[in-house]
């Protein structure tokens, strides 16, 4: 179709969900749903639907408005599936002035959460008790791509849904990704019904995933368990996280999942680490570091008030015999040498919010000064340690 074709289509679509919109001085059928009525016109419906054309029809003629009561699906879902018999469109993300469905992450698109995956199911529902072939499909396209970046929980309920209404192709997608997780027989068979997990061991063994997930000969596993826990903080999947910690017994501290949040994840991720109690806040990793040496390196404020605030220790030593408190002041000196030098300017607010943090909660050395930058912004640093800071170029 070309792109001359589509517009007399797309402003069809639009004046019908306008029809929709501002239908009550038009309407002859309203829908009586949680507390609200909604007004439609039986000619549209009965016109898209069989299932309302068959309803409506089997009432008889009336004068009046019919209301109809509805109870098997929400406000949102039925108005999704009216907008989709006027318009053929369908959008499963909430608009502005819809409410966030139950999420409540300000910054969540509503495209993968919990919240958006309940909202999809419902929709499927609505689709299929009202026989909307049509919208059923969409849907479960919808439903396919939420399950690849969904928490692996929301995809089970998914690949649940899939089976028990006979849904192949959504079956299929998750079915697959569940297979592939690597979650144990046992974990699965805690979420999902027993023969749904024997067919998932089934496809594992069929597609080799079972073997590709076992038989990896050049890496231990541990090296498998530790990617397998940074692959899901690299998508701020806490959810698998909290299956792979509860119920595999996968350890943090022994895949430093702590200090690869604090190196790569938002702070969001790294407090829910915490809050798990699953993990050694002054754990040390191989280069002996802790995780507050790593949100010193980065001089980040945010993660250094987090772990401070779940008792990480300012005293701990790295083999080099620093504190997250020296290397915070290594940037300190660092930033005003660069700047001395006519460098670019550092974030001194950042670095100065480290300091504080630091020194709050270390008693810091009485041989410390105020220095001042040229853009009159007062940092804490010590004064200079030639074993720890490098000299200004020109003073060996």
């Amino acid at each position: 179709m070309s792109l001359e074709d589509s517009e007399p289509l797309k402003q069809l679509a639009e004046d019908f969900s306008n029809l929709l919109d501002n239908g009550q001085a038009f309407s002859d059928v309203a829908f009586a749903i949680d507390g609200r009525h909604v007004y439609a016109h039986k000619c549209v419906l009965a016109a898209r639907s069989r299932f309302f054309r068959m309803v409506l029809t089997s009432n008889g003629p009336t004068q009046a408005p019919l209301v109809m009561p509805v109870s098997a699906v929400g406000h949102d879902a039925f108005m999704l599936t009216l907008r989709f018999l006027y318009s053929g469109q369908l959008c499963l993300l909430p608009s502005n002035s819809q409410p966030d469905r139950g999420c409540k992450e300000s910054s969540c698109w509503h495209s993968q959460c919990r919240a958006a995956v309940d909202f999809a199911l419902e929709a499927l529902h609505a689709a299929q008790m009202f026989g909307i072939d049509e919208l059923s499909v969409l849907v479960q396209k919808e439903l396919a791509a939420m399950a690849e970046k969904a928490s692996i929980e929301d995809a089970m309920r998914i690949l649940v849904t899939a089976r028990k209404q006979d849904l192949l192709q959504l079956w299929s997608v998750c079915s697959k990704l569940i297979a592939k997780s690597g979650l144990s027989t046992e974990a699965l068979e805690k979420h999902v019904p027993v023969e749904i997990a024997a067919e998932i061991e089934a496809i594992r063994h069929k597609c080799g995933y079972y073997n590709a997930s076992r038989a990896d000969c050049s890496d231990s596993l541990d090296e498998q368990r530790t990617r397998r826990m940074q692959k899901a903080l690299d998508s701020s999947d806490v959810e698998l996280v909290k299956l792979l910690v509860m119920e595999e017994g996968l350890s943090l501290d022994k895949t430093f999942a702590l200090h690869y949040a604090v190196a790569h994840c938002s702070r969001k991720v790294v407090s829910i680490l915490l809050q798990l109690g699953a993990a050694d806040v002054n754990a040390v990793d191989v280069e002996g570091r802790t995780p507050l040496h790593i949100a010193g390196e980065l001089a980040d404020p945010e993660m250094i008030a987090v772990l401070l605030d779940h008792h990480a220790s300012p005293h701990v030593r790295s083999p080099a015999g620093t504190t997250a408190l020296d290397m915070v002041q290594s940037h300190v000196f660092q930033a005003l040498t660069l700047a001395s030098e006519g460098g670019a300017p550092a974030d001194h607010s950042k670095l100065k919010l480290c300091l504080e943090l630091l020194q709050t909660a270390e008693p810091v050395s009485s041989q410390e000064r105020i220095v001042q930058d040229e853009g009159n912004c007062l940092l804490m640093a010590p004064e200079r340690n030639n074993d720890f800071y490098p000299a200004p170029k020109g003073t060996q």
